[in-house]
């Protein structure tokens, strides 16, 4: 399994002694699962907007962090949360109509058909509680993911997430199909031909379907969303023998494509359950899942489902702000207009540079297949982690996707501005020619 961008422990010597004591300290508090961005790791301590600073005073240009996605810090909401939790912060066992507001402003936002909400804490448990729901509605355990995603990090969402390694042992049978890449008119055909295949595995092995699971814009697999409308074929294909479709929405959600709430209405599909997460509480941990009424009437007559933090007054009061923010400053649009700004000046950067193979870009949601010599076939997945931690030394954060991993992952905050746009470029241009160069 390809580890991207993650700091390798036997450059630690190689790193200042401030940064090497903490990372020693680090690794013998938390142990070597957790894993660390960049080949010289960076101690943040501040964030404003769509900037931070390290410890040393560095600003760097945050253009990966789409949980802040209204920016770090931002004041409305920081406000917001300041005055409930000086006021009450309590769970759902109690009424309380602030709550009950913030789930009708949300649900409004969705399909007419998702008319119920449940909240939790994190994507991961929006993604597992669908899978429940999925499981319990079908009585079947296969689930269908893309071959290269993440949906999360509870043992039936890692199962469902081939990126984090092989799945693991559970209740589900994960079956796994190739992202939907090229963007030609044919893709939609060839996946949902995928869909059906995995359907056959499944029937062969006597597994019943319960549920394709799909990241609308397929960013861990490295970024696919064109043409929209593509995903018609494969949800059919899924519902023809009873499967629901869930849309993960926790990375494309809110606003990210520029063109609409949530990627899975790129697509005109209107799925059984969407859940969303990350830039739902803009860094405050607030996630959830929409769904049909009939679905949640029928497992809750049978079941129970209580989340201590999920839905409190406080994650209320934070949720709501960010829609505020999201419509009073009116990002989706920012993100269509910065997004177009920014995917210009990424496609005259391959025209000067062989080693971007293509640019794909959906409002402020970008990937960048690096190759050699301009053949998509060659994957350039050194050359990738190179740029990746020489934007970080020339002060701009990314990360990277992909099975290949030669993908730029990008996705700033919606507050992204031109000016900081022309900062990236730069930045990303003088990479690009330092690796001609050598």
């Amino acid at each position: 399994m390809k580890t991207i961008n993650a700091f390798d422990p036997a450059t630690l010597g190689t790193l200042p002694e401030r940064r090497q004591a903490l990372i020693r300290r680090r690794e013998a508090l938390l142990g070597p699962a957790y894993r660390l961005f960049y080949q010289d790791p960076v101690e943040l301590v501040r964030g404003q907007g769509v900037w931070v600073w390290d410890a040393e005073g560095k600003r760097y240009l945050d253009a990966y962090n789409n949980v802040v996605s209204l920016g770090h810090c931002h004041p409305h909401v920081v406000q917001a949360l300041q005055r409930q939790a000086a006021t009450l912060n309590t769970h759902t066992r109690y009424l309380n109509e602030a709550l009950l507001d913030y789930a009708e402003r949300l649900l409004a936002m969705h399909h007419p058909s998702l008319d119920r909400l449940m909240f939790t804490c994190t994507g991961s448990e929006a993604n597992d509680l669908a899978l429940r729901l999925a499981q319990f509605h079908t009585g079947g355990s296969g689930v269908i993911v893309t071959d290269w995603a993440y949906h999360g990090v509870t043992a039936s969402t890692a199962a469902c997430s081939p990126s984090l390694g092989a799945p693991g042992a559970g209740p589900l049978r994960v079956y796994t199909v190739p992202a939907p890449s090229g963007g030609s008119e044919g893709v939609g055909a060839a996946f949902a031909a995928g869909i059906e295949q995995a359907i056959l595995r499944m029937q062969a092995e006597g597994v019943r379907p319960a549920a394709l699971l799909v990241d609308t814009l397929f960013t861990s697999d490295g970024v696919y969303g064109a043409p929209a409308g593509f995903l018609q074929a494969a949800v059919a294909c899924a519902r023809s023998v009873g499967m629901l479709v869930i849309a993960d929405e926790v990375q494309p959600g809110f606003g990210r494509t520029g063109t609409h709430m949530w990627g899975y209405q790129r697509h005109g599909i209107a799925p059984d359950l969407v859940t969303m997460g990350k830039p739902m509480g803009n860094g405050h941990p607030l996630a959830g899942l929409c769904a049909r009424q009939d679905l949640l009437d029928a497992f809750g007559r049978e079941t129970r489902y209580f989340n201590t933090f999920g839905g409190n007054t406080v994650s209320a009061a934070v949720g709501m702000a960010v829609l505020d923010v999201l419509e009073g400053e009116r990002l989706m649009e920012n993100a269509h207009a910065q997004g177009a700004y920014f995917s210009q000046c990424l496609q005259a950067l391959a025209r000067r540079h062989a080693w971007i193979g293509e640019v794909r870009q959906f409002g402020l949601f970008l990937g960048v297949a690096l190759v050699h010599d301009g053949d998509p076939a060659r994957p350039a997945a050194a050359a990738t982690t190179r740029v990746v931690n020489g934007m970080k030394d020339r002060g701009v954060l990314i990360s990277a996707c992909s099975r290949s991993a030669n993908v730029l992952k990008i996705r700033p905050p919606l507050v992204l501005e031109r000016a900081q746009v022309d900062v990236f470029i730069e930045a990303l241009d003088d990479c690009l020619r330092g690796l001609s160069g050598s």
